[in-house]
Parts: C-alpha cells; structure tokens; sequence
C-alpha cells in the first residue's frame, strides 16, 4: 500500500506553515520526515491522520483520494505524535520511555497499512532505539507497511529509514536516501540541517566555462578550486553561492603539502573530544572551518598547520 502525498497546505493565523508538500512513502519502506523543531512535522502528520485540516492538496491511499475521510476510515495507526497517541479521537500521555515503547509495540503489532510516528523515540535511551530501529524496518518489510516517521535527528534518520524528505520552510526541499541527501545536499539550508557543515560564503573568478572552477572567499580572501559542474551550479561573476565540505573530508597537515587539496594555512582555535572522534575548530585568517577527526594525535590549541579541502568533497550550493 502506497501513500501520495501531493501540494498539502496548512496556513495558521501568523502565516502557512506546509506550502505544496508533495512525497511519496510506500510499502516495505520506512519513509523519514526530517526538520527542526517547529518546521512543521506534527502539523503534517496531524493531516495525514485526519485530526487536523489542511488548506489545500491531496492525500492518495493508492489511487483512491482519502483527503476528506475521517480517522478511523483511513486505514492508518498513528501512536505517539510527540508525546500524543492519536487514534479514533483518543488522546494518551506519554510521561516516560516505558510508555513509549509500549505505544510502539502496539502499533507495530495492529498495523495494517499505513504507520504513521512523531518523535515516538524521543524519551528512549539510544541503544533501545536503536533495537527498535531494527525491529520497525523488519516490520515494515513483512507486513508491507508504509511507515512515516517524523525526527528532528538525522542520526535517527539514518538509523531507520529507506528515504528521507526534509521540510524546511514549510516545504519539502530535498527527498532521497539518507546518504544523498547528507552528500549531496541541494542547497545551504539542507546542508545545514543534516549534520555539522563548513558552509564558505564565496563568488566565482573563473569564466563559467573553465574546466575547474576557481571562487574567491569572502572571509579570508582564500583561492579555492572545486571540481567541473553544472553552469546553474556556479552563479554569476557577481553573485554570491555557498560552498559546503563536511567536517570529516577536511584534512591537517603539519609537514608535506599537496596544493591541489586547496590548502589553507590555519591555527587551531579549539578541540573538542567527542568520545570516537575529535573536533577541531580552526581559524583561516577569519575564515572558522571544523575538521573531524578519529585520533587526536599531537595536536593543540594555538598551533599553526595547513588545512587541505578537496576540490571533489566541495558542494557548490544555492544560499
């Protein structure tokens, strides 16, 4: 059984919250809702149960348009919207994990079709989560479920879901499998959201025919080469873009150089040991970048190195 979402709208007094929410969830598949608090993930799941009315757009179980049934006409189990159960009009608090869980346990148990959950796994530990990320993605694939889930944690996303849409602005802006969306982010505000980015203010020097392109930072003033693209990609001469390189791809070096890495000479400003992995926070001549890295191996505050970014790790992305 597939879910059609197609143009849903919900306007509130200050304004629309969802504009032209338009994705496709089908079964086997847990299908991920990702955006920051207050985006709009409750809302939405909210009209997809029927408790809550939209101004507009259509809701297909398959083919068959089931935008103005009621609740319990719809075909779908829906516990835990934040801290909510939502079914049939009742209204259940969830006050601990164990609760939770168990609210979890249900629905995977009675649904039938369509299993919709909001935040369901705020209140549980990380390695339970984990077990239960593990048992909804059996779930899904033998009882040919079309699962929702709804997180402001792309870890989660990660964890559990087949493909991912990310509501930002009130609309769905990138839809993919986690790890496009995470690599290949379609614009500033994806790349932000996803997990840690170095997001670089800078406008193009190279004709928009050069075989690699060259941008000029705005902060640091730094020559950086990234790999050929698309002519929509770069931007005018005069426009501002963004480019964006995960933490992870930006390498240290205090010794041998290799300058088609774009090599930037940097101090470190912090460390910050996160348990398997060490952040640095580093300072370009103004310009603030993070590495990751998995050893912290002679390095500390104060130090002078040279900081590589990859012309092929660099997004050239839309502000």
């Amino acid at each position: 059984m597939n879910l059609k979402i197609s143009n849903l709208a919900k306007r509130f007094e200050k304004g629309w919250i969802l504009r032209d929410v338009t994705f496709e969830a089908i079964e086997n598949e847990v299908t991920g809702i990702f955006a920051p608090n207050g985006a709009g993930k409750t809302t939405l799941l909210r009209i997809l149960a029927g408790t809550e009315k939209s101004n507009g757009g259509a809701l297909f179980r398959n083919s068959e348009d089931v935008s103005k049934f009621p609740p319990e006409k719809r075909g779908f189990f829906v516990p835990g919207l934040k801290k909510t159960f939502f079914g049939s009009g009742k209204i259940i608090e969830f006050s601990n994990a164990n609760e939770q869980i168990a609210a979890f346990e249900e629905a995977v148990e009675n649904a039938t079709e369509v299993l919709l959950l909001d935040d369901t796994f705020c209140l549980i530990d990380r390695g339970k989560r984990e077990e239960l990320f593990a048992k909804l993605r059996i779930a899904a694939k033998e009882k040919h479920l079309a699962v929702v889930f709804a997180t402001n944690s792309f870890e989660d996303i990660f964890a559990a879901c087949d493909r991912v849409a990310v509501l930002l602005k009130g609309e769905i802006q990138q839809f993919g499998t986690p790890r496009e969306v995470y690599e290949f982010p379609v614009n500033s505000g994806v790349a932000q959201v996803t997990g840690r980015n170095n997001l670089i203010v800078a406008r193009r020097l190279s004709k928009s025919t050069a075989e690699i392109p060259e941008f000029q930072t705005l902060i640091g003033d730094h020559r950086v080469f990234t790999n050929k693209t698309e002519k929509n990609t770069l931007g005018s001469l005069t426009q501002n873009v963004c480019l964006a390189i995960r933490p992870e791809y930006i390498s240290i070096s205090f010794g041998a150089s290799f300058p088609e890495d774009n090599l930037l000479k940097a101090t470190i400003a912090d460390i910050k040991f996160q348990g398997a992995t060490t952040l640095i926070m580093l300072d370009a001549s103004g310009l603030k970048l993070e590495a990751l890295v998995l050893r912290l191996v002679g390095l500390k505050v104060g130090d002078e190195c040279m900081v590589g970014l990859p012309p092929d790790r660099i997004q050239i992305l839309k502000n």
